[in-house]
């Protein structure tokens, strides 16, 4: 089988929608199927990552910042269509000709500045086409269609996609790397007697409003208990990582910067507490049963966070503005083994682990 996927990371767009397709290309190539890459050479991105992990990335050129990109702000055009960086006629043409030479079985599309006009445009060049959404705002042309957030529900796309579109939605299909699933029994073993004493902090790759150093400022003056330890996960294309790690040293509890760790699961299952951004990495954080306090971090996590914080998977702490104002109070509230044991109980439920399993055994069906 082979499969082509269409994603990009930048310092606006974030690392979630390439991460989450190398978790699904790795999975499909453990299964014999021939992977490679789409992404456009934007500011942070992740190509050479990708590549480190043996796939072929087809790079597309960065935008000059005076192209012609009219046709990304008209009307009728995705909310995020700028994200593309270019016109979404100039993308589908350069990926036309990469599609026509490579005839995919599958191509896969994870970003919300591409709809239906670029997938039909694009029509000869496959066989089948899925789309990993997460907004339910806009048409799409497509045989399959994940959305892992909590509170989707198929009846948000009824209108949106094919009537014969397969649809996987909800958290339950969350895409995780498969060390999330070894280590959920062990980590919500560990969650039996809690306490307040190990915390990371994991505000996603890129950070761009450095909400990671404004929860250390707030931290400072917050009662941890004496023996507490900290854990800040970063990104290399981070652009406040220096200034983070210049922070570090003056905190009253010992601090460790991680950058580009390969044990995140391990790292999360050994933590008492998750501060973190809301988005793909709450679904590992629930796979784990850890206690969360989240920040939204742009306005296309608010829904997802919302429905969290309802479920009680994860207290929402609101946008980075108002991390100042509400951390400190809300990590005083998840103190007691009480609240760390209502939280970790009602995340566990939400997801354990078994979406890319899903959604890669759907996919193999149509094999050749």
């Amino acid at each position: 089988m082979k499969v082509i996927f269409r994603a990009d990371a930048s310092l606006q767009i974030g690392s979630g929608h390439v991460m989450r397709c190398l978790t699904l290309a790795e999975a499909l190539r453990a299964q014999g199927a021939e992977c490679q890459f789409i992404c456009r050479a934007h500011p942070g991105n992740l190509i050479s990552h990708i590549r480190s992990k043996s796939f072929k990335v087809h790079e597309l050129r960065a935008a000059a910042v005076d192209e012609d990109t009219r046709n990304s702000n008209a009307a009728g055009r995705p909310t995020h269509a700028h994200w593309l960086g270019i016109a979404w006629e100039l993308d589908a043409k350069e990926c036309e000709q990469i599609l026509n030479l490579y005839q995919p079985d599958w191509l896969i599309v994870d970003h919300y500045g591409l709809d239906a006009l670029w997938e039909q445009q694009l029509k000869s060049g496959y066989r089948k086409l899925l789309v990993i959404d997460d907004l339910a705002d806009r048409p799409h042309r497509c045989d399959v269609l994940l959305d892992q957030n909590l509170g989707h529900c198929v009846e948000d796309y009824a209108a949106l996609v094919p009537r014969l579109c397969k649809l996987f939605a909800g958290a339950r299909y969350a895409l995780l790397r498969p060390e999330f699933t070894e280590w959920r029994e062990k980590s919500l073993q560990r969650r039996a007697s809690p306490s307040l004493k190990r915390i990371i902090i994991t505000m996603g790759g890129v950070d761009q409003p450095n909400a990671t150093g404004q929860v250390l400022e707030t931290l400072r003056n917050c009662p941890l208990p004496a023996d507490s330890q900290i854990t800040v996960v970063m990104g290399s294309t981070a652009p406040w990582l220096e200034e983070v790690r210049a922070n570090t040293g003056s905190m009253p509890w010992p601090t460790e910067i991680l950058v580009n760790i390969s044990d995140m699961a391990q790292r999360m299952a050994q933590s008492d507490l998750a501060i973190g951004a809301a988005g793909s990495t709450s679904w590992e954080r629930c796979c784990l049963g850890l206690p969360t306090l989240m920040v939204t971090l742009a306005q296309n996590q608010v829904e997802g966070a919302a429905a969290l914080h309802a479920a009680g998977g994860a207290l929402l702490v609101g946008d980075v503005s108002e991390i100042k104002s509400n951390l400190g109070s809300m990590i005083e509230a998840s103190m007691s083994p009480g609240a760390l044991r209502r939280m970790s109980d009602a995340a566990r439920l939400i997801c354990d682990g078994s979406g890319v399993a899903s959604l890669v055994s759907y996919l193999r069906q149509f094999n050749g």
